[in-house]
């Protein structure tokens, strides 16, 4: 068994597709329209056939309230591993995106948290071997 797709509730999936792909560097996997809305994925362009991370509308009422109760307690909604936490954060803090938590090593794992624009916090990680 694998993990196929995982989700992130995103406010708007147009604004959330050029945040994904143009400033943290995922590229397009599928954009397939579903009623009003999109089933839009990305995926790592080091593994296109890997994992999926689908950016899912927010319409659901019980969706508003988790995602704030997770961003007012500093919870990231998605984890993404990264070589270099402190080079991503560096490339991407000149890119504009702000960030809620600096680099921050702790024992062997190095994280940093940076808000995606779409109403969610995303983790960057690095654990060392």
């Amino acid at each position: 068994m694998r993990i196929h797709i995982t989700s992130v509730f995103v406010d708007d999936q147009d604004k959330a597709m050029r945040f994904y792909t143009d400033v943290l560097g995922f590229v397009k996997k599928h954009d397939v329209p579903v009623g009003a809305d999109r089933w839009l994925t990305v995926v790592s362009p080091e593994d296109p056939d890997g994992t999926e991370l689908l950016l899912e509308p927010s319409g659901h009422p019980a969706v508003q309230p988790y995602k704030t109760a997770l961003v007012e307690d500093g919870i990231p909604a998605a984890s993404f591993a990264v070589d270099d936490v402190q080079a991503e954060f560096e490339r991407l803090r000149a890119r504009g995106v702000r960030f809620v938590q600096e680099p921050l090593e702790m024992g062997s794992i190095t994280t940093a948290v940076l808000d995606d624009t779409c109403g969610n916090l995303i983790q960057i990680v690095h654990a060392k071997a």
